[in-house]
């Protein structure tokens, strides 16, 4: 049946306008995205579909062009909408991130991580630059390497942190796998970056494993 001929306390536009959108789910949500479905299947199946073959809003805002376009009724332009909705919760995570001392704020800086890089397809190494009283500089992806693995280079790290005059940083990399849990390779970096930081008098705070789900501190578990 087609949304239109739904009870109208059932529409997703009318439920948003009359009980504020956190009263509707996620299908919901992205049905009123989406704003028509296809024959034979209305907006919020098609939403349904989408949640279901993805998992999550964060894997399905993850997805790839090719992944995402073979759901039926899906085109490049609704992709492309996508990702821009994609990149307005990474800014606004930013903005949130960026708004005050980060150490006062931890979950704003993991909520931020896992947006930007929990849910990518590669690993990435990203930095958060800070000043000397942990406000944020800027934040940039230093490397992009495989489904397993990024090579980054300590010496990178120290040239962007002293251009930034950054006096602290924390750095962070996702697992593709979905499994926060560190490894060896990831305690070995941690050292190495930390060490050569220090030669410039600039601290190391936190190296974050990031998934969609989790953000694993390793100054946490005493690594940093």
């Amino acid at each position: 049946m087609p949304i239109t001929e739904w009870p109208e306390a059932e529409r997703p536009r009318e439920k948003l306008l009359a009980r504020g959108a956190q009263a509707l789910s996620d299908a919901e949500l992205l049905a009123i995205f989406l704003r028509t479905g296809i024959k034979g299947c209305s907006a919020v199946d098609m939403a349904r579909q989408l949640m279901q073959r993805f998992g999550s809003l964060g894997r399905l805002l993850g997805a790839r062009a090719d992944e995402f376009q073979q759901q039926a009724g899906l085109g490049p332009a609704k992709y492309v909408q996508f990702m821009a909705m994609h990149e307005l919760a990474r800014r606004l995570l930013a903005e949130e991130m960026a708004s005050g001392d980060v150490l006062n704020s931890p979950e704003a800086v993991q909520r931020f991580l896992r947006v930007a890089i929990g849910y990518c397809e590669v690993e990435v190494f990203s930095v958060i630059f800070l000043t000397a009283q942990y406000r944020v500089l800027a934040v940039e992806e230093l490397a992009r390497g495989t489904l397993t693995e990024t090579r980054v280079y300590p010496r990178e790290v120290v040239r962007r942190a002293l251009q930034h005059n950054a006096c602290s940083v924390i750095v962070a990399h996702n697992h593709p796998s979905g499994l926060a849990e560190p490894s060896d390779a990831d305690w070995q970096l941690t050292t190495t970056l930390k060490q050569a930081l220090q030669l410039v008098d600039i601290n190391l705070l936190d190296h974050f494993v990031v998934t969609g789900e989790h953000a694993e501190s390793l100054a946490a578990r005493g690594w940093v």
